[in-house]
């Protein structure tokens, strides 16, 4: 493991901006805010913006947090989704080091400390991330994650195996080279701003164990929901691959007909034909070689 102390530089008067998009989930806040007054780290800012919560769940969190003036609460005028809100959350960022954190889950006390030492050590890194702790509702380890580091400007590099994920944390310079968080996002917005920051510095993996993420039990058996998670990542796929002007037709083939299994062209084609992913896609203009199957 890399000594992040090994820094020269100081970092004391680097501010760090945690992004929180909230959104009724009071309840579970609680746990997030008393992670982030446990940091070692102390030159942050926590920007919330409350997306059209109810009045009560709103009205808490700026009960809570009334009293510390580096927290900063605004209001969506009425619910605007999670792509929206992030990409408005970024441009309020008055850090030159950003992080999401979601309500509902929270950050080991060293985490901005380690993050920060680690972006001024690496400046030409546009995106560092930690590997994670997969917890139940009560913040209970279940399991960790082990991510590999990924190699740079690999043109086909879209994330799919999960290296870059929470803590997530990027130099807004950086951001700003970028097209910023795509607003239409409902879900997976954070693979949108993921492949964006890949492609415009490198990118670092730690082995640090930073965040704890909590695992919703409903969405382990709502397959459903696990099904258009997978097709918002594959349209920030198909929108990097398009800036980067390479094809994924046949990635895309690969991850969704077993070759093994279906030599016979026709009936990878037919599969094609009823996949509603693709149908979906075709509707969005997204994926134009449908009509042509």
């Amino acid at each position: 493991m890399e000594d992040y102390k090994n820094n020269t530089k100081d970092v004391e008067n680097v501010m760090f901006s945690i992004l929180i998009a909230h959104y009724n989930n009071y309840n579970f806040f609680i746990n997030c805010y008393e992670s982030i007054l446990n940091q070692t780290f102390q030159t942050f800012e926590v920007i919330i913006l409350d997306d059209f919560s109810e009045k009560v769940q709103y009205n808490s969190i700026l009960e809570l947090v009334k009293n510390d003036k580096r927290f900063k609460i605004y209001r969506n005028e009425s619910n605007k989704g999670v792509g929206y809100t992030k990409r408005k959350l970024a441009e309020l960022a008055n850090g030159e080091i950003c992080g999401f954190l979601d309500p509902d889950d929270t950050i080991e006390s060293n985490a901005i400390e380690v993050m920060v030492s680690h972006h001024e050590n690496n400046p030409n890194a546009s995106i560092i991330n930690s590997n994670l702790n997969f917890c139940n509702e009560k913040l209970v380890k279940i399991s960790s994650t082990n991510i590999e580091q990924i190699h740079q400007k690999n043109e086909f590099f879209f994330n799919f195996r999960g290296s870059i994920s929470h803590f997530a944390t990027f130099k807004k310079k950086f951001y700003n080279k970028t097209t910023g968080i795509d607003p239409y996002f409902r879900i997976a917005e954070d693979q949108d701003l993921y492949l964006k920051l890949y492609e415009v510095g490198e990118s670092k993996q730690l082995d640090d164990v930073l965040y704890n993420y909590r695992v919703n039990p409903a969405s382990l058996t709502n397959s459903s929901k696990q099904e258009i998670s997978t097709y918002w990542h594959w349209v920030a796929a198909i929108k990097a691959a398009e800036r980067r002007n390479v094809n994924i037709e046949n990635l895309f083939v690969d991850k969704f007909v077993n070759r093994k299994d279906y030599n016979n062209i026709s009936i990878k084609l037919d599969l094609l034909k009823k996949s509603r992913l693709l149908k979906l896609l075709n509707k969005l203009g997204l994926f134009k070689a449908y009509n042509y199957l």
